[in-house]
Parts: C-alpha cells; structure tokens; sequence
C-alpha cells in the first residue's frame, strides 16, 4: 500500500490547526491540546516545519507558532517535503543514478509521468482547501494528463 507516513499525517493535522487560528500565535501545548497529539510529537513537527519555512516561532512569554504565509500559497506537497522528502514514486523518479539497472529499465519513464501527476496534485491542494471539510458525496479528481486536482 502506498501511503505517507504517519508523522507526515500528523504534520497536516498540526498545519491546519494553526491555519484555523490565522491571527494568533499558538503555543505548542495549544496546538497539541487542539489536535489531540503527544506534546513531544507535536514539537518534532513544528520544529521539521520551521526549518522547511512553513511555520514561524516565537519566542518568550506569548511566543509560539504561526504560518509563515497564507494557508492558501501553501501547498500539501510543501508539507509531504518537510518530512518525507523529495517527492518520488521510486528512486529513479526523484533522481538520475539512484538505480544500477537505470540504462536498461523499461519502466522507468511511465514511473517518472505517474511521480509527476502525483506531484502535480499535491501541489494544487492548498493548506486552506485541507480546511474544507469535504461534503459527502463530493470528490476530488485528478486529470492524468496534468496532474491538475479539482473537487466535484
């Protein structure tokens, strides 16, 4: 099963949170109180956040965290990156020279279009929309040819 990992799941449920609260400063414990997570995990991924540049920190009495821009320029694929990593189907599809049997691989290019539409997907949903709960009976598509997601 092709899945993210658990602590990038996490990292979603945290970065919404603090899109919930776009005027405030939340505190860590805020944040894990809100989201229902272990304080050490909340701070894992706030402290991975902020070195991707998606969360600001403060510090002192009333510091804490906030987005480092608007829910809507931020991308889930920016989020999966903070803590997976490059965004890649297979090794081949990230990077040239990852795979010894590179020059005789028949499959590597469909790979790289299949990488490239899950890429191209993640990157057209935004923090804001991750707000929006979706109606029931409402779902998101994605055009294979551009990787472009729409709601239905």
């Amino acid at each position: 099963m092709l899945r993210v990992s658990r602590l990038t799941d996490y990292a979603t449920v945290v970065m919404t949170c603090i899109a919930a609260h776009p005027a405030e400063v939340l505190s860590t414990v805020q944040i894990a109180d809100e989201t229902r997570l272990e304080l050490p995990t909340v701070s894992k991924l706030l402290k991975a956040l902020g070195h991707a540049a998606l969360v600001e920190s403060f510090r002192g009495v009333n510091g804490g965290y906030r987005l480092a821009r608007p829910a809507s320029e931020i991308s889930l694929a920016e989020i999966v990156e903070a803590l997976e990593g490059p965004i890649g189907m297979t090794e081949c599809s990230v990077a040239e020279g990852q795979c010894d049997r590179e020059s005789q691989c028949g499959v590597r290019g469909s790979w790289q279009r299949i990488n490239s539409v899950l890429d191209n997907a993640l990157r057209a949903v935004s923090l804001a929309e991750m707000l929006k709960p979706l109606a029931p009976g409402r779902k998101i598509a994605v055009t294979v040819k551009t990787g472009e997601a729409t709601t239905e």
